[in-house]
């Protein structure tokens, strides 16, 4: 395992389209194993491919415990809509509101290729909602305000000017 420098906007990797996972190889598994140990080392619940460099529709996530790998994962249901603070390992130290389904169902591959199918609600639809939105290049930032949106760019040049 190793740890993998995590991609922050604007880094235009995490803008790219994904491409399908075809091959459930070694390769594979080690990519799953680094962004588990990546999403630990910086304290994350979740994290997509994109966010570590890699252009595949895969998701790693760790919520209360239960550990989930999505390769290829498809929301084929959404329902209602709730509103929560989220962040993402992409823009540090950014909190902000944003709506997201309430219920979700989505259907994708396991790290073995085996089919699975998950109906989730409340913040844990919020969870897997936010990660599946990076392999389609939508980011926290895309899901505020105009406004806010404009503010934020601001922050981050800001704070990419400082360092």
């Amino acid at each position: 395992m190793a740890l993998r420098a995590i991609c922050v906007y604007p880094d235009p990797v995490l803008r790219e389209e994904t491409e399908r996972v075809e091959d459930f190889d070694g390769e594979l598994k080690s990519l799953i194993d680094d962004m588990f140990e990546t999403m630990y080392a910086s304290d994350g619940i979740g994290l997509a491919a994109p966010q570590v460099g890699v252009t595949k529709k895969l998701v790693v996530i760790d919520y209360h415990g239960e550990k989930f790998v999505l390769v290829n994962p498809e929301v084929i249901e959404a329902e209602g809509s709730v509103t929560n603070e989220e962040g993402c390992l992409s823009f540090p130290g950014i909190y902000e509101k944003v709506t997201s389904p309430e219920k979700l169902t989505v259907v994708y591959q396991d790290e073995t290729g085996a089919p699975r199918r998950l109906s989730l609600d409340g913040f844990t639809a919020c969870v897997f909602s936010h990660e599946i939105d990076h392999l389609n290049g939508r980011l926290l930032i895309d899901r505020v305000s105009p406004l806010k949106r404009q503010f934020l760019k601001k922050k981050i040049a800001k704070r990419a000017a400082e360092k």
